[in-house]
């Protein structure tokens, strides 16, 4: 039997942790509520959110994503004034997971209802920026900066570092399915195409800057994120690789990063997400009602 045995038990328990830490202790009760519940879905199995939505890469992605997303001063505004990241990292990154499985995997009706509860809590959010300039969730310019930069994100990080990456025609139906998600939960003139997204995100770089909320969870989410000691260095390898993937003078207003090293960081966003592939695998079936 040799290593077999210990190594499995290794790969279960990271892949156990890993689990539970994005979608919480419920986990796999929620994902066999999600995939198990009959009834018709947004989106065609195997298709190209399902693919992206559901590989590894999305860890990478999601941290390049909160990073982007914070860089507008009204977004990170809301974050800052009613949830934050220091308070309670964890459930804002179980809210989002659940939010995505739900809107990709989920059937039509639950789909629908989770977009109707984000659009109350949208809603109840507004104030004002340390500027003096008001803000609302609500807002559909806000929450179609808030899309983009994340779908941005989440495409990239796959087509570096995913299983199987899109081809160019699969990213444009990428794109275009997120977009249905995105108008439902309010946003506007939201992009259907790879060129459409980068011109979505040309035009909002006049209003993108460094606040100090914004450096202060950069710094944060990169350098003291809330985990154990024996679980920093893996973290680091997917904070490498989210830094990464951002343009040059994004890294410059967040003061992280610097202008070299990008070889490094691509191979450590790469051995992250192979590894956390390997363990999310002996998990794969877990909490899953069997047929």
């Amino acid at each position: 039997m040799g290593i077999t045995a210990p190594l499995d038990r290794a790969r279960e328990s990271i892949g156990h942790a890993l689990f539970t830490r994005v979608a919480g202790e419920n986990g796999y009760a929620a994902r066999s509520r999600i995939h198990d519940t009959p009834g018709p879905r947004w989106f065609e199995p195997d298709s190209p959110i399902q693919r992206v939505h559901g590989d590894a890469s999305m860890f990478v992605g999601g941290l390049r994503a909160l990073l982007l997303q914070s860089l507008h001063p009204l977004a990170m505004a809301g974050v800052a004034g009613h949830s934050g990241y220091r308070g309670d990292p964890w459930g804002r990154l179980e809210r989002t997971s659940t939010f995505l499985a739900v809107t990709t995997f989920g059937t039509s009706e639950d789909a629908q209802a989770m977009i109707d509860r984000i659009r109350a809590v949208h809603e109840r959010v507004r104030g004002k920026a340390p500027d003096g300039r008001s803000y609302r969730a609500s807002d559909p310019h806000l929450l179609t900066w808030v899309h983009i930069a994340e779908i941005d994100s989440f495409l990239r990080a796959h087509q570096r570092h995913g299983a199987r990456p899109l081809t160019e025609a699969e990213s444009d139906t990428y794109v275009a399915q997120t977009s249905r998600v995105a108008r439902a939960l309010g946003a506007e003139h939201v992009p259907t195409s790879t060129a459409e997204l980068v011109t979505a995100l040309a035009s909002y770089r006049s209003e993108l800057a460094a606040s100090e909320a914004a450096r202060d969870t950069a710094h944060f989410l990169l350098r003291e994120p809330p985990l154990p000691v024996a679980s920093r260095q893996g973290y680091r390898l997917v904070a490498a690789g989210a830094i990464g993937l951002l343009p040059a003078w994004t890294r410059s207003e967040l003061e992280v990063g610097g202008p070299r090293g990008d070889g490094l960081r691509r191979v450590s966003g790469a051995v992250a997400t192979r590894t956390i592939r390997w363990g999310l695998a002996s998990v794969g079936s877990r909490g899953r009602r069997q047929p």
